[in-house]
């Protein structure tokens, strides 16, 4: 039986990046191959790309979902959007001395007013909110709102966090999160990567807020994941069935491209169109779609750690994240990149074991 405890390591707090490097493509690449750790530059992805290979990218947008504000009795609150339902409806987390009760109305940036509905979640760690009044959510979360750095980048947002929290091919709004494997694109890689004979595909997939959440039980198999949206067009489910069929490789490029891609073959067929996932990918998964992983380093006893675990063998990973600790590699968001081959699926099926 797997338990958290099985995906913990120890992390210098030193090795969290607070910054992105100086370019996108400057950051390093730990590739994991048949056994071994080759140290990289991720300037030098396309070496490793096959023509005939597909890359699937996230273009998802992240939106300013974090914003400040008082509740009807004065309060200070923080309200950290975790989707927009429609223009008038979102699901939000509230970190307020005191939770808002259903019914009471809070006040965000002086600018506009919600309603606190109710609460929704598997743990009801989430509020429901209604825009008072005229307006449009969409329009006023973008014009009154911050972007949400995430909790362990500690210093308040920068002008060059604005663009560097997007990827270059952000299409779609609607992450609180940005996806960040793709952070390390330029436009120029994009074109050398289609240059060397790739073929590039998309797909929308929104980060939500509860990337960050804890898991709260040990025993892995009593956690229950978050929903998140996600829409695969048919043009992508057409690159993937031809790149196959050609003996090329799907490269997921993050977790999240990866995550809508195998639960959108639940069914044992891929299939094209718009849902929600809340999969929850550990060792002993048997991967339908992805034949790579681009990635980042993890938190300790993340459900991503458990994903690349499954992806590239437990005891692999571990032995990734010891040399990458050792090596001074940059970790999380801001951080470097790891390319991850599949491991043969009679190993997958026997995977049991601790990272």
């Amino acid at each position: 039986m797997l338990t958290l405890d099985d995906f913990d390591y120890h992390l210098p707090p030193e090795l969290i990046a607070q910054h992105p490097a100086t370019e996108r493509t400057a950051s390093r690449l730990l590739h994991l191959s048949r056994g071994t750790f080759n140290d990289r530059q991720f300037s030098s992805l396309p070496q490793l790309i096959e023509s005939g290979d597909l890359l699937v990218f996230n273009d998802t947008r992240v939106i300013r979902a974090r914003l400040l504000g008082q509740k009807g009795s004065g309060g200070q609150i923080e309200v950290m959007i975790e989707r927009i339902v429609d223009c008038r409806h979102t699901v939000a987390q509230i970190r307020a001395s005191k939770s808002p009760k259903p019914g009471s109305r809070i006040i965000l940036e002086n600018a506009f007013a919600l309603t606190v509905t109710g609460r929704t979640g598997e743990q009801s760690e989430f509020f429901a909110l209604e825009l008072v009044g005229d307006g449009d959510l969409y329009n006023l979360i973008e014009q009154h709102g911050h972007l949400p750095l995430p909790p362990y980048i500690t210093h308040a947002v920068e002008p060059n966090d604005e663009t560097r929290y997007q990827t270059v091919f952000a299409r779609h709004p609607g992450a609180v999160a940005a996806p960040t494997a793709g952070l390390h694109f330029d436009e120029s890689m994009l074109a050398q990567l289609s240059k060397c004979g790739a073929e590039l595909a998309w797909l929308t997939l929104h980060v939500g807020a509860g990337t960050f959440q804890p898991v709260r039980v040990n025993n892995l198999a009593e956690h229950r994941m978050h929903s998140e949206r996600f829409d695969i067009p048919q043009a992508t489910v057409e690159a993937i069935a031809r790149t196959h069929a050609r003996g090329g490789r799907v490269i997921a490029v993050g977790t999240t491209s990866l995550r809508a891609l195998e639960a959108a073959a639940q069914s044992g067929e891929l299939r094209a169109g718009a849902a929600e996932t809340d999969i929850f990918i550990t060792p002993g998964y048997r991967f339908r779609i992805v034949d790579r992983l681009i990635t980042n380093f993890h938190l300790p006893k993340s459900t991503l750690l458990m994903l690349v675990s499954a992806f590239a063998d437990p005891a692999m990973i571990r032995r990734a994240y010891l040399h990458a600790v050792a090596e001074r590699y940059r970790f999380f968001s801001y951080g470097d990149a790891m390319l991850l081959e599949r491991m043969h699926e009679t190993m997958n099926d026997k995977a049991n074991h601790a990272i």
